[in-house]
């Protein structure tokens, strides 16, 4: 963890005891000032070691994002992104130069919960966004920055590129041979689709895994890939993070390497043992990723959580309280497109629209609501 990133989260973690305290006791109660002084501390020093584009919080839900990297999950990180989302809070831009009277500014519209929360207004140095999502009609957006985004010229990948596509092959070839990873190669792809989306300009709208083929692993672990990316370059997020979160997907069902291929293959319906051998690939996938060297934890996480559900009622099963990481739900989000828009042995693909109602119906359920909206803002370009 960096400095800055912990010193941010000090900032976050007195930010909302001083909240607390202030709406119990009043932002004048020496209590509050205390911790008003520390949470200003902590965020003067986060914002020294930043550029004059200062830092960018962002909420999804129940998760935090710093400058388009995801926080470490932790109770106050969560409680302090509902009481964001309870005053309608979609990121908070804090930039060099912040006042102590700004912070306690924010402090005191933070303390005001329930009922009671409105929606604060941007100071200066601290800059409120607040977005709001409609799936209906062109899939606008209240957010300018997205709003700037959706004017620009959507591309679509029919094709995936032969080159890349050629070297995951050899990667799957491998392990099915020898059992090593070529992590190497792996993060080499991923590397070449980023580049791609950047050199084209218009990264939120790239995607492929739309053109009508036969599943084979590696190509729909590509086609997931591309999908992950472009869901999390949709929310801001860059650099290393941006990276484990391709390979993460890249690798998610490296697991069905260890299924038998008739079962992988079978046109007709499988049978309980076989959905039982099929179920087991997320935990023959993480303890595989597991035992090879360089390979990032985030994707050991997601080969584990991909099939899990947003409520948990998936596979392999979780105790009560599980957390499951951002990268695990875009995952299901992309895993579940590509699997309806592949063409399989048993049935032909659907459409955009069927594909997009059923992820609706299943918001909540089986994927993460905001995600679920970004990814259908992101699927409205394609129609």
């Amino acid at each position: 963890m960096s400095v800055q990133t912990d010193r941010t989260q000090e900032f976050v973690r007195y930010l909302l005891s001083a909240s607390a305290n202030a709406a119990l006791y009043g932002t004048e109660h020496p209590q509050v000032t205390r911790l008003c002084d520390e949470a200003f501390g902590r965020l003067d020093d986060a914002l020294s070691g930043s550029d004059s584009d200062g830092l960018l919080l962002m909420a999804i839900e129940n998760e935090l994002i710093l400058n388009g990297n995801p926080l470490e999950y932790s109770l106050f990180l969560n409680r302090f992104a509902e009481i964001l989302a309870a005053h309608s809070i979609g990121h908070i831009r804090l930039l060099p130069g912040v006042t102590r009277q700004e912070v306690g500014n924010m402090i005191a519209v933070l303390a005001n919960q329930g009922d009671k929360a409105t929606a604060p207004e941007s100071s200066e140095h601290i800059r409120f966004g607040q977005v709001e999502v409609r799936l209906g009609g062109n899939g606008e957006s209240q957010d300018s920055d997205r709003q700037e985004q959706q004017k620009r010229i959507r591309m679509q990948l029919e094709e995936m590129p032969a080159e890349e596509m050629a070297r995951f092959q050899e990667i799957y070839d491998t392990v099915r041979r020898s059992q090593k990873l070529k992590i190497n190669g792996v993060t080499e792809v991923v590397s070449g689709f980023i580049n791609a989306f950047r050199h084209q300009g218009e990264s939120m709208m790239v995607l492929a895994a739309l053109r009508e083929a036969d599943e084979y692993t590696f190509t729909h672990s590509t086609n997931v890939c591309i999908l992950n990316l472009a869901q999390a370059m949709a929310i801001g997020i860059e650099g290393q993070a941006l990276n484990d979160i391709g390979i993460a997907a890249m690798l998610h069902d490296i697991g069905k390497l260890f299924v038998p291929e008739e079962i992988l293959t079978k046109p007709g319906r499988l049978t309980r043992q076989e959905i039982e051998l099929m179920n087991e690939h997320p935990v023959r996938g993480a303890k595989y990723l597991l035992s090879q060297p360089g390979v990032p934890r985030l994707a050991i996480i997601t080969a584990y959580e991909h099939h899990m559900h947003y409520n948990l009622s998936g596979y392999p099963l979780a105790p009560t309280g599980w957390h499951l990481n951002l990268c695990s739900q875009m995952t299901m989000i992309s895993d579940f497109f590509d699997a309806l828009r592949t063409r399989r042995s048993y049935r032909e693909p659907m459409n955009l629209r069927a594909i997009a109602g059923m992820m609706l119906d299943m918001m909540g359920t089986h994927f993460h609501p905001a995600l679920t909206r970004n990814f259908l803002i992101i699927l409205s370009h394609l129609e």
